[in-house]
């Protein structure tokens, strides 16, 4: 056991988490476990003063009943599933399909999920989800902050939609989702889950098989603030001094206003984003230390959605949150967590699996002993300094010398990191910030950086110093004339011509620009790029994720792992996922915190002074080098016309592997040996009994009927010459010894190796339809993504990385990512070579082509693109020992190739590989040959 961390992260974060620090409460000393950490959170003790106080855990039993059902049905291959269920998961399983695949923590959320609607009731059983005391059901994920729960509202929205839109009859699915935020600046966020969007997720993070997105767009998808549910109540109409004598709104009425297009539609599927804002009064609504407008919040998030369930049905409640704790109705400030979580991912599990940033705290310093713990560890909490910040003191009194010390030490580590920053020529600063207890407090804190007390003089500077106080924010989300001073807010960060200016402003502006600035702290070109310094009271805003907070100041009280999670996940969204190649982990991106126990919370420690923060390079197009853009089709598919008589050379088919271990479904007829299932002793009696339904013709005409049914629609002759072909190649192959069988008993036994065809029917299909293709294919047509059919360099969204760069000359992007010492060669090469016009390594840009391998459609990122300068482009791929999915890829580069060629529009395209370094000027030397 050790009393200190020195390396958190201990998990893959694409796999389920196999160990844990464990934190034994009575020897306050750490210990690394095998296993994964139990669901639960903790609280401070009862009566507990101390400033290293353990606390308690509360297991969230639901959770970890749930977990290993969920567990073993996601081995047996998910029984029970609809049929486009089961393709999306393989979908979501299939690491191919994207450029990082999804965490792990994202498949278990889906799963429990899928796995309530669609598991068999008698795997269910003993597992009951408590109301929230509302008449529709409620299902809540418990996802830590930075661990990707928007894209698992994307996961759900198509679940449900696509699901509806195939079997229009199955009452558990709906096509209409409505979303509902917290504030303007989430609302925003989730725009990205409106299909029609730009940008949307289901493209962006290839979140549905190529060809579904037809039967998402059918479905509907409502985005609202959870201040559109407001409706006036009799009290609130007999409070009204105005003229308007009109009644209370009715039910009707209600939900077109708030439902719009949605409004004639019944059995609505309801996400709740941060969805600890929706929680039903208890019956004491006088809950102490539950602000006023906390509970008006809930009350009328809540209230709406029993209006809505009332007047058109919610068919399932999903809530989302990194906290879902409601008061429990008792007279005190304790709160517990949501009876209806289903599953948990916390922070705990997403420090130490890499998802976010690494908290460091410091643990001694210089004014104490070795053997206890610094005064900076919890500052609030301090003798000298507690009674001090509950003060109602004016600005001007000086900050209690302990915490202005702290600043020193916390500061003079962020300059260092500012100077590494600018060394690597970082477009925006990284940010300090500061969580106060009260206004008084955060006022304090502004005066002494501003008359430069605190004699930092980067974090003094007023234009790059934001004061905001959390419920100013709140009223500029709302759109509401804010009742405080907002000028006064924002005096810090304005000069005396803009001031002139901005006062005048009407407050409801002036509060839109105060949101606009806190928002969009470290995005480049936007109003709060160069804020350096926040001072805050309360949490931030909801949604607030600014990537560039490197340092944390707490000075207020932390009773709760809850407290400790809002405030720290503020600044916990890391900027690079970049995987150490030898251990497979994400490697840590920092964040140092002062007056944050992280009792209750894993965190690495440190003596003093934080260690400085490995510097991440911010990657992005650069305006004034757009004469290099590069631009290009966007294909989702490619349309065939075929030849009049179909042929199949047999030796050109690559050979097709049938696995019994991975065809999952046989594990329900077979003993299990070690967790795998034993297929010497199948059970022939079952055996026996499936005879009849897999002979070996049923097995040639169904996978021919697949197969015809794929290529029916662009085959210009006689359909029933075309099937009557296609059963004829079928059987061909599957007789020929192009079919390999795991393990052999599979191919000596004629029952075995027809079940085994049986159950891999759709790898079959895909694998000789794909073979089929490729030899007897006349035409080709690209078929573009008609909401975005071109994408360019432009397109990129930033992001941040730890490995090597070099600063290219002839490419759109600011720097060139190097994977190898191979790829810097060709780069620099491509920067040199006089034929080269522009150049992109395709890397974050969504240039990708499909192609289909062992049975599976997978996606295919080739290296590079060139612009030459005869205008053609030529696209690289760098690639040194081959296998044979190698040469697949190959083949549907180089069919994409020849579709947009044939259609024109796009310049001439080529592809090439490059074997060697040294090979790359050749290559251009001769495709630039081959194009005059």
């Amino acid at each position: 056991m050790q009393s200190t961390i020195d390396k958190l992260i201990k998990n893959s974060p694409y796999e389920e988490p196999g160990k844990y620090w464990r934190y034994d409460r009575n020897t306050r000393m750490f210990d690394l476990v095998e296993g994964r950490r139990p669901a639960g959170y903790v609280v401070a003790s009862e009566s507990s003063k101390s400033f290293d106080d353990p606390g308690r855990f509360i297991e969230i039993k639901l959770v970890n009943d749930i977990r290993p059902r969920v567990k073993e049905w996601r081995e047996r291959g998910y029984p029970g599933v609809t049929g486009i269920t089961k393709r999306l998961l393989e979908h979501w399983n299939d690491k191919s399909q994207r450029e990082y695949p999804f965490f792990f923590c994202q498949l278990e959320a889906m799963e429990t999920l899928i796995w309530l609607a669609e598991a068999d009731p008698s795997i269910r059983v003993g597992i009951d989800i408590p109301p929230d005391g509302g008449m529709f059901q409620r299902y809540c994920s418990k996802m830590g902050t930075g661990t990707g729960k928007t894209v698992v509202m994307a996961m759900l929205i198509a679940w449900q939609v696509i699901n509806k839109t195939t079997y229009p009859q199955d009452p558990r699915f709906s096509k209409n989702v409505f979303v509902v935020a917290p504030g303007l600046t989430v609302k925003q966020r989730l725009q990205v889950l409106d299909h029609s969007e730009t940008n949307n997720y289901y493209e962006e993070f290839a979140v549905i098989p190529l060809g579904m997105m037809d039967k998402l767009r059918q479905g509907k998808i409502l985005i609202r603030n959870w201040h559109t549910l407001k409706w006036d109540t009799e009290e609130h109409i007999k409070k009204k001094r105005s003229v308007d004598k009109r009644g209370v709104m009715s039910d009707e009425a209600y939900i077109r206003m708030v439902l719009g297009d949605m409004a004639n539609n019944r059995n609505i599927v309801v996400i709740n984003d941060e969805a600890h804002h929706a929680w039903r009064i208890p019956a004491e609504s006088k809950v102490k230390g539950v602000k006023k407008e906390d509970i008006e919040e809930a009350t009328i998030w809540v209230s709406g959605l029993d209006r809505i369930h009332r007047t058109r049905g919610i068919l399932t409640c999903y809530d989302f949150s990194a906290t879902p704790f409601a008061p429990t109705g008792k007279q005190t400030t304790e709160e517990s967590l949501y009876d209806w979580i289903v599953s948990d991912f916390g922070l705990n599990d997403a420090i130490e699996s890499g998802l976010v940033k690494t908290p460091r705290v410091v643990v001694r310093d210089d004014s104490i002993q070795p053997k206890y713990k610094s005064r900076l560890y919890h500052i609030y909490n301090d003798p000298e300094v507690k009674d001090d910040l509950n003060l109602k003191a004016d600005e001007t009194v000086p900050l209690p010398d302990l915490v202005t010390n702290a600043y020193y030490l916390l500061g003079q580590d962020w300059r260092e990191t500012k100077i590494t920053w600018e060394k690597a020529k970082y477009d925006t600063p990284p940010v300090m910030i500061t969580v106060a207890n009260r206004t008084e407090t955060a006022a304090r804190v502004n005066f002494s950086f501003v008359h430069k007390r605190i004699k930092i003089d980067e974090l003094c500077d007023p234009d790059k110093l934001l004061h905001i106080d959390s419920k100013v924010l709140e009223k500029a989300e709302m759109q509401e004339e804010p009742s405080v001073d907002l000028e006064e807010v924002l005096d810090s960060e304005m000069d005396d011509e803009e001031e002139t200016t901005t006062k005048k402003l009407s407050k409801k502006d002036y509060g839109e620009q105060l949101r606009e600035t806190v928002d969009t702290v470290g995005k480049k070109g936007k109003r709060g790029e160069k804020v350096q310094n926040v001072i805050s009271v309360g949490m931030l805003s909801e949604g607030w994720d600014a990537k560039t907070v490197t340092h944390i100041m707490g000075l207020r009280a932390f009773s709760s792992q809850l407290l400790c999670e809002q405030v720290v996940g503020r600044g916990l969204r890391r900027t690079s996922y970049d995987v150490n190649p030898e251990t497979g982990l994400f490697e840590a991106d920092y964040v140092n915190i002062f007056g944050i126990p992280f009792t209750f919370l894993p965190h690495e420690s440190v003596d003093g002074p934080p260690k400085k923060i490995k510097v991440k390079q911010r990657i992005e197009p650069v305006d004034k080098k757009k004469e290099f853009e590069i631009t290009f089709p966007n294909i989702i598919r490619i349309d065939y016309t075929y030849k009049p008589k179909l042929t199949l050379d047999l030796n050109k088919v690559e050979p097709l592997t049938l696995n019994a271990y991975e065809t999952v479904k046989l594990a329900e007829l077979a003993p299990v040996i070690d967790g795998k299932p034993d297929f010497s002793k199948l059970s022939e009696i079952d055996l026996e009994g499936l005879v009849k339904e897999f002979r070996f013709q049923k097995i040639v005409f169904e996978t021919s009927r697949d197969v015809y049914e794929d290529m029916k629609t662009k085959w210009q002759g006689n359909k029933e010459y075309l099937l009557a072909q296609i059963i004829k190649i079928v059987e061909q192959f599957i007789e020929s010894d192009k079919i390999q069988f795991e393990p052999q008993l599979f191919y000596r036994d004629e029952l075995k190796r027809r079940l085994l065809l049986t159950l891999n029917m759709s790898k079959i299909v895909h694998h000789i339809w794909s073979s089929i293709k490729f030899e007897n294919s006349e035409t080709i047509v690209p078929i573009f993504d008609s909401n975005r059919p071109i994408r360019s360099t432009e397109d990129m969204q930033t992001w941040y990385t730890g490995k090597p760069c070099e600063y290219p000359m002839k490419s759109h992007i600011n720097l060139c990512v190097l994977d190898s010492t191979w790829e810097a060669s060709e780069a620099f090469e491509l920067d040199r070579n006089k034929n080269v016009a522009a150049w992109v390594k395709n890397d974050h840009l969504g240039f990708q082509i499909y192609y289909i391998f062992k049975g599976v459609v997978r996606k295919y990122f080739p290296d590079f693109i060139i612009k030459l300068n005869d205008d053609s482009f030529l696209v690289l791929e760098v690639k040194g020992e081959e296998k044979q999915e190698d040469v697949t890829k190959r083949q549907f580069l180089e069919e994409w190739v020849k579709a947009v060629n044939q259609q024109g529009g796009f310049g001439k395209w080529r592809s090439a590989v490059s074997r060697n370094p040294a090979d790359v000027a050749g290559i251009i030397d001769e495709i630039v040959g081959k194009n005059k």
